[in-house]
């Protein structure tokens, strides 16, 4: 199939009423992408929950404390906004930033424990720095998670990108992330700059592997000649 190439320059914002509980796979145009297409866009600057983390996710308890930390923290936040904004939405997809010293760790390889990676969901521009505080915070009263005091809200901005949706287990993203890194972004005048981002449309827990839905991201800049 061809790839299709489009592009993004206007706000990534979407429109809301006060009361109406918004999901941001649908209103967000950074977030949609199409199954055996490749994609060019602009990506605006967004804010997320984040944490760090080293090694394979499947086998590393830093991960699942990880998400056992970001989860509570996005949920108190997506409840003040509902409450005390009257600005309701539904808690985004899971995110990660993934890279590591050799990407072929991604293509060929597939060496988990070599990956570093951030894990990230999406805050809408209207919660700030306080509202997070006061999120964290009460995460914290109980028995806070293990990882409470990693997780920060920060801004990313990842500008000129190619996305495209996978549908199956991750463990055959190689193909088609071999395609994007060596075919399509220098064949259209790109080189890699940034890192490889992935968002999850699916529940891993839920859905079967072959059926999973990936959101495969990649920041670029024009090759210098």
């Amino acid at each position: 199939m061809n790839p299709l190439i489009a592009g993004s320059l206007g706000s990534d914002k979407p429109r809301l009423k006060m009361s109406e509980k918004l999901d941001f796979k649908k209103s967000l145009d950074s977030y949609k992408a199409k199954h055996g297409e490749f994609r060019i866009l602009d990506v605006p600057p967004m804010n997320y929950l984040m944490c760090d983390g080293h090694g394979d996710p499947n086998s590393s308890p830093m991960y699942a404390e990880t998400l056992s930390a970001l989860y509570p923290v996005a949920y108190k936040l997506k409840f003040a906004s509902k409450q005390e904004l009257d600005r309701d939405y539904a808690v985004p997809p899971l995110e990660g930033l993934w890279w590591a010293e050799d990407m072929t760790s991604f293509t060929t390889d597939r060496d988990k424990s070599k990956w570093d990676w951030t894990m990230m969901l999406f805050v809408p521009d209207w919660i700030g720095q306080e509202h997070f505080d006061a999120a964290v915070k009460k995460v914290g009263t109980k028995t806070p998670p293990s990882r409470l005091s990693d997780v920060r809200l920060e801004s990313l901005a990842e500008g000129r990108c190619v996305q495209t949706l996978h549908i199956g287990s991750f463990d055959s993203e190689a193909p088609l992330l071999a395609r994007m890194h060596e075919e399509f972004i220098p064949n259209h005048g790109f080189k890699m700059n940034g890192k490889h981002h992935e968002i999850y449309f699916s529940d891993f827990r839920k859905v079967a592997p072959e059926q999973l839905r990936t959101l495969l991201r990649q920041p670029v800049s024009p090759t210098t000649i």
